[in-house]
């Protein structure tokens, strides 16, 4: 039977359905009091502890929602990492039984975390400051995962980095530093193709040299595919990279489609007016479009199961809208269930 989306058989939809889990990256848009970590300035002491009391709350929501996957803030450990503040870089000893205790809590649930670092985490940087600072973020994050006892699903999402006029070399620092990491970080380490530098193609060209699982990122891909695949194709160079008994992961988000309003000053009068700009095409709706999620799910029919990771602005409220807009179209669709809010 054809449904809303063109998914033609029970069976098609029931293997869709089967595991996906659909999460959502640090804020909580639907409960604005919730806080995804810490954010007082250094002199107020900001802590570790601090942040995981607010993920356990965060916890409860997701329960409640139904939601199996969620991405932990980035800054979880307040200047873990800073080199002129030594005070901060022992956190993680600091709150072994409540990262334990965090795990936990994530296993019992069935829920999925990861982490994606701030885009000022790059390890192929020309600078070897910048790089090792980037380097200890990376295994900061790894330590905590290891640290909550999480399985090989629990992963640190990275981009390659900047191309520094000079591709290839950039590419090679890349590979040549993260064969510096320690092992542990090395195992949470996955790479994600961008939108305007490194593709598909790219990224797969680093994992046969260094064995990196990959994320594939549906907007990154349309704004960036110099190799002409198909986005099916694309998919499953990703997926392959993760081992069997380890459910890969996908990004997912719709380009924005609304009009920009910017303030323009005037060099010669000095008086200031507004102006429209088009959208740009590699920027995050605040929602995402069902319809085009319905057809890339279509387009994976036959590929290895998979979570999907959205990246909307909307945050969790884009989710329970997809996740009801699937349901009013193709019922069945998604297996997770949804209690009252």
């Amino acid at each position: 039977m054809i449904t809303a989306f063109g998914l033609q058989t029970a069976s098609e939809q029931a293997r869709l359905s089967k595991d996906m889990r659909l999460g959502f990256a640090v804020k909580v848009m639907g409960r604005p009091d919730l806080k995804s970590h810490d954010t007082r300035r250094w002199q107020n002491e900001p802590h570790l502890s601090v942040s995981l009391a607010y993920v356990r709350d965060i916890f409860g929501y997701l329960d409640r929602a139904g939601i199996r996957m969620y991405r932990l803030s980035s800054e979880l450990a307040p200047y873990l990492t800073h080199p002129n503040l030594p005070q901060f870089h022992r956190q993680i000893d600091e709150c072994g039984a409540e990262l334990e205790l965090v795990g936990q809590m994530a296993r019992e649930a069935g829920l999925r975390l990861s982490f994606h670092p701030a885009q000022y985490v790059v390890l192929n940087a020309t600078e070897e400051d910048i790089a090792a600072k980037s380097a200890a973020d990376i295994i900061a994050q790894a330590q905590m995962l290891e640290a909550m006892g999480l399985g090989a699903e629990a992963v640190v999402v990275v981009h390659l980095g900047g191309v520094y006029g000079d591709k290839e070399s950039a590419m090679e620092r890349f590979v040549t530093r993260c064969g510096k990491l320690p092992a542990g970080a090395c195992q949470r380490l996955v790479l994600e193709n961008d939108d305007t530098s490194y593709s598909v193609g790219d990224i797969h060209h680093v994992h046969q040299q260094t064995g990196l699982r990959l994320v594939f990122d549906y907007l990154h891909f349309l704004n960036h595919n110099p190799e002409g695949l198909s986005l099916a194709e694309a998919l499953a160079l990703t997926l392959d990279t993760w081992p069997t008994d380890v459910t890969p992961k996908v990004h997912f988000s719709s380009p924005s489609t609304a009009m920009r309003t910017l303030e323009h000053k005037d060099s010669r009068t000095g008086g200031r007016r507004l102006v429209l700009r088009p959208p740009r095409p590699t920027q995050h709706a605040d929602f995402v479009d069902p319809f085009a999620f319905s057809a890339f799910l279509r387009q994976a029919q036959g590929l290895r199961d998979f979570d999907v990771m959205l990246e909307a602005k909307a945050k969790d409220v884009a989710l329970l809208r997809l996740r009801d807009d699937l349901r009013r179209f193709a019922p069945g669709l998604l297996s997770d269930k949804r209690s009252d809010l």
